[in-house]
């Protein structure tokens, strides 16, 4: 999709309704130097019945007893919504994002020219929806918490059999748990895949902090969602596991330099910038005494010490019984 990781700062549904907090969470993940903003687009009568239990994580942090279908009434975005935070998104110079999470709404987004599709983990079984996303040709990404290998591969299947060619799908690793504990993250299953599949990857992350995210980038991932809010206390379903702004402007650095540092050509060589340490650090053969002409050279008589301008150590058993040329004193360069 693009050189660089692609970092998408999740904004979801931590607004709580709000268009103001919306925006200030678009300002926070500007801030943070964030590639998209993204948000959550849904109407709850569609993708939720009215009896539906809420999940244990979202009991945990709402503090209310709401059905979740009454939360997520609470957390819609409206058209109009939608619209002023692709403008806010313009004029802050960041790209606007959001998943769909239900054909009316795909279609919505769609219409607002979005560019980029993002497949939830809930929808990677739903074969209309697949359907739907692929029929629009642009480049998706597909996370898959919850999901076994065939399921991911059946996903796939369909987007590609839709049309869509498999360098425009990125496949993400994900945990659906908030927060997702660390033995449970499984990693390597972003690489396994890579390998089994043969498309781009990339990763989802739930866990506290923003030290697997990264180790993610190490590993090969071309993009990283993360969730961020502004405030981790306060209530709603996802606020507990995401990143508030200062801790995501520090995963966005610290990916930045994580690109830099595995961007070489993976060829052992010195690099500039260790050039003009080399003399310095190294060292050479010295005169460890006096050594007169016609004298031989011993173990005794000769040291290897800095700077590394003289003959080089490795060559110590070849000089060892010759006989010196010249005169030396304690410390010259043989």
């Amino acid at each position: 999709m693009r050189d660089k990781v692609l970092i998408i700062a999740e904004a979801g549904v931590n607004h709580n309704g709000d268009i103001e907090k919306a925006k200030q969470l678009i300002d926070a993940a500007v801030f943070a130097g964030v590639d998209y903003v993204k948000f959550q687009t849904f109407k709850a009568d569609k993708i939720v019945t009215k009896s539906a239990e809420r999940a244990s994580y979202q009991n945990q942090n709402t503090g209310n007893k709401d059905s979740q279908y009454e939360m997520l009434k609470k957390l819609e975005l409206s058209e109009e919504d939608h619209r002023e935070l692709i403008k806010y998104c313009e004029a802050r110079n960041v790209q606007f994002l959001s998943t769909g999470f239900d054909l009316d709404s795909l279609e919505f987004l769609y219409g607002l020219g979005i560019q980029l599709f993002k497949i939830p983990s809930g929808e990677i079984t739903n074969l209309p929806y697949l359907k739907k996303i692929a029929s629009f040709g642009k480049p998706i990404v597909m996370s898959t918490g919850m999901a076994d290998m065939e399921e991911v591969e059946d996903a796939l299947e369909v987007l590609i059999g839709e049309g869509l060619s498999k360098d425009n799908i990125t496949v993400v690793h994900c945990n659906t748990e908030y927060p997702t504990p660390m033995e449970d993250v499984n990693l390597r299953a972003m690489n396994s895949i890579g390998k089994q599949l043969g498309v781009n990857i990339g990763y989802s992350d739930h866990t506290l902090g923003i030290e697997v995210p990264i180790a993610a980038v190490a590993l090969g991932a071309s993009v990283i969602e993360k969730h961020f809010t502004l405030d981790r206390n306060e209530p709603g379903p996802d606020h507990r596991a995401s990143l508030e702004p200062k801790e995501l402007e520090e995963m966005v650095k610290a990916i930045r330099n994580i690109e830099l540092a595995i961007s070489g050509d993976g060829i052992k060589s010195p690099s500039k910038s260790e050039m003009k340490n080399k003399s310095i650090v190294r060292k050479s053969i010295v005169a460890n005494t006096e050594i007169k002409k016609g004298e031989i050279f011993t173990e005794k008589n000769l040291a290897i010490k800095r700077p590394g301008t003289g003959i080089s150590p490795m060559k110590w058993d070849e000089i060892l019984g010759k006989n010196s040329e010249k005169h030396y004193s304690k410390d010259d360069l043989i």
